[in-house]
């Protein structure tokens, strides 16, 4: 897989800086850097840090259809929409809370939170397979979460304001 991430076309290396420098791809990386608390990732590149959220149509068709979702998995679950949380936090300046139920098969909801406005309500299913086709469908995912939590903000500031 090293190969395929340092043997790209010079269009391809361009769409990917592209989508690397879109604000939630960059929280994203943020988040999986600050877990990073012995330095053991410090010379891989962003794009190799990604590659767990990026399933090959081969891959996934590897994963059986019935299974329970691992640690990991979870863990990258949990930060791709701390990820879009802090985005938005940055975005509007109004703090976000994620939170996330989850059956021990894969399935749940995960709901961010602003005062008291649900910004994103997703139902999750499938969780052991947890993942996108390329980083393209990643950044956009993520950033479509981003702009529709960020719009519903400023259309009902009163709700999303923290206090009483």
């Amino acid at each position: 897989m090293a190969e395929a991430l340092t043997d790209r076309t010079a269009p391809d290396a361009a769409r990917d800086d592209a989508l690397l420098a879109t604000p939630f791809v960059q929280q994203l990386i943020r988040q999986l850097r600050a877990q990073d608390t012995h330095g053991t990732w410090e010379r891989k590149s962003d794009l190799q840090l990604l590659k767990p959220y990026i399933l090959t149509p081969e891959e996934r068709r590897a994963i059986p259809i019935m299974g329970d979702p691992d640690p990991e998995t979870l863990w990258h679950l949990e930060l791709f929409y701390n990820a879009i949380a802090v985005a938005i936090e940055r975005e509007t300046g109004q703090m976000v809370s994620p939170m996330m139920k989850m059956s021990h098969e894969g399935f749940g909801r995960m709901v961010l939170i602003a005062g008291r406005l649900v910004v994103v309500n997703k139902q999750l299913r499938d969780v052991h397979r947890f993942g996108f086709p390329s980083l393209a469908k990643l950044a956009d995912a993520g950033g479509r979460f981003l702009t529709e939590a960020v719009e519903m903000i400023r259309a009902y500031p009163a709700v999303a304001q923290y206090g009483v």
